[in-house]
Formats: C-alpha cells, structure tokens, sequence
C-alpha cells in the first residue's frame, strides 16, 4: 500500500490542510486520490538529485556540491576561442580557421565600394539625364534613376537648327501628345547654289494614328525634294512631286492587317495635313494641303507681310463663295473643318504650289495652326516675329512657339523660320 501523500492544500480548491485529513474539508476532495511522488523523476534523474529531495520530505537538509575555489590572483581567466572547439559547418564539412582568429584582430570584412552619388558622378557621354534634377540617368522605362520623375517623350519638344533654317515643335499645353512633326535640310543645286527646305505636318486629330502620319509624310516630303532638287528639277515641280510622295507615304499606313480592322473596325485612315517651302536661287516656293500655313515677314517691315497659302478649310470655302466674310467665317464653329488633307480617304489630293521672288531679304514663317490660332491676322504674325528672326532663326521659332503656349496653347505647335536673303533679280510673283 503506498504512502499517503503529504499535503499542505487540497488540489482541488487549494483550502490549507492539516497533517492526516483523508478528505477536504472545504470541497471533499479525496485526498487519497492523489497519485503518490514517484523516487525517479519523468526525466530519469535519480540518485543524488533523487536522494535529496527524498532527504527534503524526510525534513533532512540537502547536500549541495561544493562551490570550486575562487582564484584570487591576477591571472586572468582563460579564453577559449572558436577554434579550441571542434564542430562542422551547415554542410557537414570541417570548419576553417578565419585568417584574422590566430592574429586575434578584429574580423574585418571588405564591403562593396559604395555607388557614385548620380548628384555629383559624372554621367558617360551620350548619357540621357532628367530632365527635373538634371543629374539622374534615365532608364529605359523614361524614369530618372536618381529622383524617379517620368521623362517627356522625345516628340513632346523638339527643335533643330541648321546654318541657314531652324524649327521647333512643341506638344502645347492641352493635349497628351505632339501630332505635328517637321523636317528641315539643305541641298545643293546643280550649279552649286544652296537650296533650303523646310516642311512642317500637322496629324488630323480625328484620324487614326496622326502622329504617324505627320512624321512618314514630313519625311517623305524632304527626301523627295533632296533627291529632285540636286538633279536640277524646277523648285516648284519639286514640291510638288513631294507632296505626291508624302501621300503615299500616309497612305501606306492605311494598309493594316485584316486581324487589326476586326479589333478596331471604325477606326478611320491616318491622316494630315502639309506645308513647306523651299528657297532657292531667288526663289521662294511654297506648297500645302490643308490649313498648315506660310507666311512671309519683310526684315525691315516696310513692305507688306503676306500670308503665301490659302486654307483648305470649310471658312476658305465659305469667303471664297462670296457666302461669308473672313471675320464671319472664322468665327463659325465649323470654320477649321478642313476639305484637303494627305490620306487614304481624303476625296480628291490637290497639291497647291506657289513660287514668288520677294523684293527684299525677309524670313518665311512656315507653321500649323497651333500657332497662327494666335496670330491669325498677317499684322499680328509681324507683330510677333522678332525683328532680328533672319539672323537667329531657332531662338524666332522659340519665341513663336512661347507665343503660342502664352496665348493657351490648345493645340500642338510647330514653325520653322526660314531666312531669306534678298538677290537683285527683279521683284514680283512668279
């Protein structure tokens, strides 16, 4: 029979016991329920852990093992090192002695050089940089890898100069993209005098993919005339083989596969519209399609400023007729529907040419309606050209371009400023 347990309080309600209670008196717990102290722990420990807290419930005091002699001397305790002990590493393989533990010095890791501040380092040439902290390079996906601004795309502002013709295109202030797109060049003529030509395109908003279309007609256009004009083709017959060609090439973008038309069955041909000009050998020649604009500006602004082209436009149609004057039809809603344009489904392509042999030397104003909106009047296109625009053509064109975005900028906006030098050949309209 085993011995009764000795207890202090019940396990049941923990009311204090007295020495020899069978039953609680508080909740009547048995007390001889109580599982016995077994003599060897769960863990197996016995002996002298075991005989002590036997002696502790026989009342004898336990015998503790005696504390080792503190060492009173100055020396000092020893030091046991990683490598005094014997282990492996996570793979199982003996571990190697760090070449720093036998000289006992510090362990000393070599980190990576830190990276070039992108504030201060000096970017490689032909590095694209931000154009918001004008340090940071410019990823691929157009952010600043330096303060994370997204860069304008290349045709939201663009601007070229030559010796003797300068352009800008800007996006303007309304809309997300730039659809008008310029070309400008020089070319030699057969007899070695220079030929400068300029073309400016405007895409038709409502068109699909007008962008596109400015961009494969102003270069089309130019390349014509860089070919036609070396082998001595008549300026005027010039531009007017180019316009041929800058057609095709916006008609071309018509030809999609059948599988895009399926997925975008109304969308309509890529189109726009067309003007240039082209001085050369005293003569100044101009061609358009559609409402783009040319205009020429006397340096001395003695003689008249004339506006070189005629609308392609529902208002054009409207003076012209007789229906309307200019000040009615413009401020019709309607009056920038354009008739003429480059395209696959443009009614009929009538390329417009035009040569004159101005009297005096003076600049031609080559734009979209981006700009002339703001300076329609031929008074206010002089107004606002710079008096010094035949000797500093690119900053005339930024200013005409700011001209434009002070006035709202609603639409996209482009001009080339063309210099033209006065020769003593006579004067008039050829």
């Amino acid at each position: 029979m085993s011995q009764m347990p000795q207890l202090s309080a019940c396990p049941s309600c923990e009311e204090p016991l007295e020495s020899g209670d069978l039953y609680c008196g508080a909740c009547g717990f048995d007390l001889s329920a109580v599982p016995p102290r077994p003599d060897v722990s769960p863990n197996g420990a016995n002996g002298a852990n075991g005989s002590a807290r036997a002696a502790a419930a026989d009342g004898e005091p336990s015998e503790w093992p005696v504390a080792p002699e503190v060492d009173s001397s100055d020396t000092p305790v020893p030091t046991h090192l990683p490598t005094d002990l014997p282990g492996t590493d996570s793979a199982g393989g003996e571990l190697t002695e760090r070449p720093d533990a036998a000289s006992g010095t510090p362990d000393e890791y070599p980190l990576p050089a830190p990276a070039a501040d992108p504030r201060t380092a000096t970017p490689p040439a032909g590095t694209k940089l931000c154009v918001a902290c004008r340090s940071g390079r410019v990823d691929p996906d157009g952010y600043c890898e330096n303060c994370g601004h997204a860069q304008p795309r290349e045709r939201d502002h663009m601007e070229q100069v030559l010796d003797t013709v300068a352009a800008v295109s800007d996006r303007g202030l309304r809309h997300h993209r730039n659809e008008d797109a310029f070309a400008i060049s020089t070319a030699a003529l057969p007899d070695g005098s220079p030929a400068v030509v300029a073309i400016v395109c405007d895409g038709v908003s409502s068109a699909t993919r007008p962008d596109e279309a400015s961009l494969a007609a102003s270069r089309a256009a130019n390349e014509s005339l860089l070919v036609s004009l070396p082998r001595g083709t008549h300026p005027q017959q010039a531009m007017h083989e180019a316009i041929l060609a800058a057609a095709d090439a916006v008609n071309a973008l018509a030809a999609e596969p059948a599988s895009a038309r399926e997925h975008s069955p109304h969308q309509n041909a890529p189109a726009c519209t067309l003007v240039g000009s082209v001085v050369a050998g005293g003569l100044l020649v101009v061609g358009w399609v559609g409402d783009s604009r040319a205009y020429w500006v006397p340096d001395d602004r003695e003689g008249p400023t004339v506006r070189l082209t005629e609308d392609d436009s529902w208002a054009a149609q409207m003076v012209a007729a007789g229906l309307m004057n200019e000040a009615e039809a413009y401020a019709d809603e309607r009056a920038h529907a354009i008739t003429g344009w480059l395209g696959a489904d443009a009614y009929e392509l009538e390329p417009h040419t035009a040569s004159f042999k101005p009297d005096r030397a003076g600049v031609v104003v080559v734009c979209t309606d981006g700009l002339w909106n703001y300076a329609e009047a031929v008074e206010e296109m002089a107004d606002a050209v710079p008096a010094d625009a035949a000797a500093r053509p690119l900053h005339s064109a930024q200013v005409l371009v700011g001209h434009a975005l002070d006035g709202g900028g609603h639409d996209n906006v482009t001009v080339a400023v063309v210099p033209f030098p006065f020769v003593a050949q006579g004067a008039g309209s050829a």
